[in-house]
């Protein structure tokens, strides 16, 4: 296909959905089967060999259309290539859910040229859900048009959040905010699945997210998608988004002030 940064976002887009559908079969196998599972660093911070499977086919299939790329993937970390291009590979976003029969969790997948998201994939292989996102012409589920919801006050939303491995150490002031936020009334999901997280936020199924201690292959994906179907994304205290930073916070836009308001305000 030539060097990887000539290439349209749309044949990136399809190179990842390739690689998200061969991956989630891989997933879609495995779930519910006896399998191998080890920790990594932190508490129920887990991996399996279904991890190590989902990933390996995901860099063979993009490297196959994208040979000079480079990756950064979970569980094998950075792969730098002589192009710009750079692969960015949750293989299995959800490995706790997914090690417990627990059937919440996804694929994610983005193509990131200098920082900028051009395109992203998040593909929930049991609900043969695929959301994809291209920068600039916004995003889907499965063909159809996402927005995000038009909800236009914090008391009025759903939100969903997550919590980092170390939670016991408070890092951010995740707890406080929990409470806070929970002690307002306000109904609050924990998937256990950021990618999920934020595409549910795009789809308008969730009107905010927040989280703290994040890697960039927890949200490049849902943070175009998110994006693209009309919402915002910062960092806590409303600091422009910029991949690598590792807190979100993804809403509809209407609830954005008020939620980084009620976060800030426990930190």
């Amino acid at each position: 296909m030539g060097n990887n940064t000539e290439m349209s976002s749309d044949l990136l887009l399809q190179a990842a959905l390739e690689a998200a559908g061969q991956a989630g079969d891989i997933l879609r196998s495995g779930f519910g089967s006896t399998h191998r599972t080890e920790s990594k660093e932190g508490r129920h911070n887990l991996v399996t060999e279904f991890d190590h499977r989902s990933e390996r086919c995901i860099i063979d299939v993009l490297r196959a259309h994208t040979p000079n790329a480079g990756f950064l993937a979970e569980e094998s970390g950075r792969h730098h290539g002589p192009d710009e291009l750079l692969w960015v590979i949750d293989p299995l976003d959800g490995t706790v859910n997914f090690a417990h029969g627990i059937p919440i969790f996804c694929v994610s997948i983005a193509a990131v040229h200098h920082g900028r998201i051009l395109c992203g994939v998040i593909h929930q292989p049991l609900l043969h859900e695929t959301f994809t996102a291209e920068a600039g012409k916004g995003a889907f589920c499965n063909g159809r048009p996402m927005h995000v919801s038009s909800t236009s006050r914090l008391d009025s939303s759903i939100l969903v959040t997550g919590f980092p491995y170390n939670v016991d150490v408070n890092p951010g002031g995740c707890i406080d905010q929990f409470a806070s936020i929970v002690g307002r009334g306000l109904p609050v999901r924990r998937l256990g699945s950021a990618a999920l997280d934020l595409a549910y936020v795009a789809d308008g199924r969730f009107d905010g997210y927040w989280e703290v201690a994040l890697s960039p292959w927890d949200m490049a994906a849902g943070v175009l998608l998110v994006q693209e179907a009309a919402g915002r994304v910062t960092h806590y205290g409303g600091r422009q988004f910029t991949l690598g930073a590792d807190s979100i916070i993804a809403t509809n836009g209407q609830i954005h002030a008020e939620l980084v308001s009620a976060l800030e305000a426990q930190t």
